[in-house]
């Protein structure tokens, strides 16, 4: 327990629910916003996807629709850009931005885009590393005569995670870059539109970049407190 119940684990919870806690609200209220701006080419989420994908020459990804809010995402495994139905059906600047990133995911997809690869292949890893990091550091504290080696194992499944959010950083922040720059080629914005978009992906990349600082403190913080407790 003395993993938990250190004060540095209470600062490094109270540093993540402030980031998160930010950039969600910014996420919100920026959508919020710009979902109250239509854009003047009178596209709507769906039909932006379309006309980006059929651009790039991208016939074979499907276009569909997912249940929730800010829900929306490129599926790699079904080759499918999915939006939810705020942003499918809605013709405003925060609809079309989002559908243009996901479209941005679908051509470094295509292209064969290094970052999107090596997170496509981390996944199945990071869904085992996730799980069983804290329950090897748990076990290690447990047997405290050769659990050593369990918390080592731990933390280094939890460096993987973290890896994970490193990584995914470039891939969404370039996802957004080539989703604008779509979005401006074909016309779907214009003048103020496009730095109402681009405000719109800037707030969401935020929360990738909370969520891997968060990710980096932690990992920081266990192994601190591995080498105390070797130490002690």
């Amino acid at each position: 327990m003395y993993y938990y119940m250190d004060p540095s684990y209470l600062l490094i919870m109270l540093i993540s629910l402030i980031l998160a806690g930010t950039a969600q609200a910014l996420v919100s209220s920026r959508f919020a916003r710009y979902s109250r701006v239509r854009v003047s080419s009178g596209l709507t989420g769906t039909q932006t996807a379309q006309r980006l994908l059929y651009a790039q020459g991208l016939y074979g990804v499907a276009t569909g629709r997912v249940a929730g809010s800010l829900t929306d995402h490129y599926d790699p495994r079904t080759n499918a850009v999915n939006l939810s139905d705020l942003v499918a059906g809605s013709d405003s600047v925060a609809a079309v931005a989002v559908a243009a990133h996901e479209c941005g995911h679908a051509v470094q997809n295509a292209k064969g885009y290094m970052p999107l690869r090596v997170r496509s292949a981390l996944v199945p890893v990071v869904n085992f590393a996730s799980q069983a990091s804290w329950f090897l550091i748990i076990l290690g504290l447990i047997f405290s005569r050769g659990g050593q080696i369990f918390i080592e194992l731990g933390i280094i499944l939890f460096a993987v995670c973290v890896l994970f959010q490193l990584v995914t950083l470039p891939v969404e922040f370039n996802a957004s870059r080539r989703g604008l720059a779509m979005l401006q080629e074909q016309g779907v914005v214009s003048g103020e539109e496009e730095k109402g978009a681009r405000s719109v992906l800037v707030a969401a990349a935020l929360t990738y970049v909370a969520s891997a600082l968060t990710a980096i403190l932690q990992l920081l913080r266990l192994i601190f407190i591995y080498g105390r407790r070797n130490r002690d």
